[in-house]
């Protein structure tokens, strides 16, 4: 690393394990099943990783791609790869074949650690610049890429000593973290050390982690670095609790065996959690935070938590920017509101973050600010020190999402008087019917509210006479059998007539890794050999 001046040093999130090492150093710093690691155990697993990879002659500019659930290694490599100068490429777990082919070539990667159970989704023929593979033999023995060194014996291969670090600057790239690719190929987003550093620094002043928190990982690792806080609880000092697959039965009994403190989760993360048989009569016993973001939660949700006794906080943000950029900050005044009330306030997508500042809702051509006033939609627009550097390798994909010197979400939104947003619909799901706009949002959270439904869905269909309108598409309760008629009637009793759905249909949702419903596969389904107006 570039020798600090007497009063700058390199922001980077990679010191953040060294000061909590040196401070904390018999804390518990992770848990993983009967794994216990101190904070010094966890440095010096980093260190062996990190010397490691640099025996396989990884280096500065070198990507290195994992590809593992949210267990230790994965941890351990937001630490050591970018420690030696190389850039960390975090592999969506449920993506195809095809689609994991093409990211590790794309990306450039040379080596790839990936866990057992997941290997079958590597096709080494088609990966020829990779050189090197390690295999993590967590719930699996079976190493079946040829040629593979076994994980553990990977670390005792190296030295548990600190190497020399390699980052000379704090806009080097640190990761490589791709989109969900719902309009093409995936685009990878490229995060520098000054953006981690901070965002990661956010993360702990929005959530309120301290040293004495427990971190319990409900949230992909590989989804923008989980958010930056791979970094972030470190850097407070507190406990990693791993969690390899999101079960209901699994989290509750981490929450309580590990007296949680805090976890991160996508709205349908959520639905899960409240849908659990026995979540009707649970009752958390320590205070729990949880911070929701990836989709508009539905303030049914917001609710049905916070009867357990979870305080949730909703942020907003995406790949593009490190996670979450803005927060529904806490309004003094809203205590004298009623649950109802407050759940509604408290799924605004709100202001930025401490560390991002700025953020608007705009007219995408003129770039001029909407009217405060909760009615005129926008763009929302974004900058600041947490705006990836670019999309990697893809000049063109990069000045189109900085046109106007702003990043463009691609979500339209209102500015309510007192400044904080609400989305209302990304661009390209809004319904235009009649040349009325109908926000799907809208309409979804008030069919959220309907007793026998668990998760829903509106998109637009076509329409012969109002060129599109609402369809719904429903995931019902356990036990429950309503009709059509059923969800558009109650929808008709809470909204304008035109915005209820025209057309119902009950069955599962398409979803990414994340939690998100992927609202392109039902719009592509209805619009087959049709053209969309508007």
């Amino acid at each position: 690393m570039a020798i600090a001046s007497v009063n700058k040093s390199i922001l980077t999130p990679v010191e953040f394990l060294t000061r909590s090492a040196f401070v904390y150093p018999d804390k518990l710093a992770v848990v993983y099943k009967d794994q216990r690691f101190t904070y010094k155990e966890f440095a010096q697993r980093v260190y062996r990783l990190a010397n490691a990879l640099k025996d396989k002659g990884i280096g500065k500019g070198d990507k290195v791609a994992f590809i593992c659930p949210n267990i230790p290694p994965m941890l351990e490599a937001h630490y050591a790869v970018p420690m030696i100068g190389a850039a960390l490429v975090s592999i969506n777990t449920r993506l195809a074949k095809g689609e994991v082919s093409y990211i590790v070539d794309h990306s450039d990667a040379k080596l790839i650690v990936v866990d057992s159970e997941l290997a079958p989704l590597l096709d080494t023929r088609e990966l020829p610049k990779v050189k090197n593979y390690v295999t993590i033999c967590d719930v699996d023995d079976n190493i079946v890429i040829e040629g593979s060194q076994e994980y553990e014996a990977f670390l005792a291969s190296s030295s548990p000593v600190a190497p020399a670090t390699d980052i000379d600057s704090e806009d080097q790239l640190l990761a490589i973290n791709y989109t969900s690719g719902t309009t093409g190929r995936p685009k990878g987003v490229m995060y520098h050390h000054r953006g981690a550093y901070l965002n990661a620094i956010g993360e702990i002043l929005e959530s309120g982690i301290t040293a004495a928190s427990s971190y319990l990982w409900t949230l992909p690792m590989f989804h923008c670095n989980g958010w930056c806080f791979t970094w972030g609880v470190t850097a407070a000092g507190a406990t990693h609790v791993c969690l390899r697959a999101v079960i209901a039965e699994d989290i509750f009994n981490l929450i309580e065996q590990e007296k949680i403190t805090h976890l991160c989760a996508a709205p349908t993360i959520l639905i899960i959690m409240s849908s659990w048989p026995e979540a009707a009569n649970l009752k958390i016993k320590q205070p729990l935070k949880i911070m929701t973001a990836g989709a508009p939660p539905p303030p049914t949700i917001i609710r049905n938590m916070e009867k357990m006794g979870a305080e949730i906080t909703h942020t907003y943000g995406l790949t593009e920017v490190y996670g979450p950029h803005s927060v529904c900050a806490w309004q003094p005044t809203w205590k004298d509101l009623n649950d109802t009330e407050m759940a509604e306030v408290k799924s605004r997508q709100g202001v930025p973050y401490i560390i991002t500042h700025y953020m608007d809702v705009v007219d995408p051509i003129t770039m001029e600010p909407v009217p405060r006033d909760g009615k005129a939609m926008g763009e929302i627009v974004m900058r600041g020190n947490n705006v990836m550097t670019g999309y990697y390798k893809d000049p063109k994909a990069t000045d189109a999402a900085f046109a106007g010197g702003w990043f463009h979400s691609g979500d339209l939104a209102v500015m309510h008087k007192d400044g904080y947003v609400q989305i209302m619909d990304r661009k390209k799901d809004i319904i235009i019917s009649g040349g009325e706009n109908i926000s799907t949002v809208e309409v979804e959270n008030v069919i959220y509210c309907h007793p026998d439904v668990q998760e829903v869905a509106v998109v637009p269909v076509p329409d012969a006479k109002w060129g599109e309108v609402p369809k719904a598409f429903i995931v019902v309760k356990s036990g429950t059998n309503p009709s059509s008629e059923d969800i558009i009637n109650f929808t008709k009793k809470h909204l304008a007539r035109f915005k209820a759905p025209k057309f119902v249909e009950f069955t599962e949702l398409p979803k990414t890794a994340t939690g998100k419903i992927q609202k392109f596969k039902l719009r592509e389904k209805e619009w087959k050999g049709k053209t969309r107006i508007g």
